[in-house]
């Protein structure tokens, strides 16, 4: 999956009460030696447009409530024809309205390129967040399918499959998540 070395073993407390992240966080980030905590407490989040600004805020929030090193993982649907909703706002928009939902929204729509895109904010206390982006390009399929994942998995997909429908090493190796964490390990690796 990743193309180099493992590093020196060191924890990572993952502020998210999301445990399907953590699994896939897990699934990528432990052959490199990257060991993760969970930790759910919460952090404030900025209501703003930008994945980047609201994963920074919380990562530095975190970073100093916890005196520890922290990532958390600001992520959002993007979907074109409805103008990029619900974009930083997908979480709650699942909660309230569900992927049926926004299947109605989308019935009538020729156009179904959708974003599907990961903001890893990681800090250190005391220091700038850093923040790493994945994005994965894909289409609003026209009906729900597939039980694997979580969230809006089984209607987004790639090259004619869902998230939903992927098993976990599937999705892993192209997903959003997938390619803003090893943007972080990458980093990782270089600087410490």
């Amino acid at each position: 999956m990743l193309y180099f070395k493992e590093m020196e073993h060191r924890t990572i407390i993952f502020v998210t009460g999301n445990e399907h992240k953590i699994r896939e966080a897990e699934a990528i980030l432990s052959p490199l030696g990257i060991i993760l905590e969970q930790n759910d407490c919460g952090y404030p989040e900025l209501q703003e447009d930008e994945l980047e600004s609201i994963a920074a805020f919380g990562a530095e929030w975190a970073a100093t409530m916890l005196n520890r090193e922290v990532m958390v993982d600001d992520s959002g649907l993007f979907i074109e024809a409805l103008g990029g909703f619900p974009g930083p706002y997908s979480a709650y928009v699942f909660d309230r309205l569900g992927n049926e939902r926004i299947l109605k929204l989308m019935e009538n729509e020729v156009n179904r390129k959708a974003t599907f895109r990961c903001v890893i904010g990681y800090c250190c206390p005391g220091a700038k967040a850093q923040v790493f982006t994945g994005e994965v390009i894909g289409e609003i399929a026209k009906e729900s399918r597939g039980n694997s994942g979580f969230g809006y998995d089984p209607v987004f997909e790639v090259d004619g499959v869902t998230f939903g429908e992927m098993g976990e090493d599937e999705k892993n190796r192209l997903s959003h998540r997938y390619r803003a964490l090893v943007r972080l390990a990458e980093w990782l690796r270089v600087r410490h």
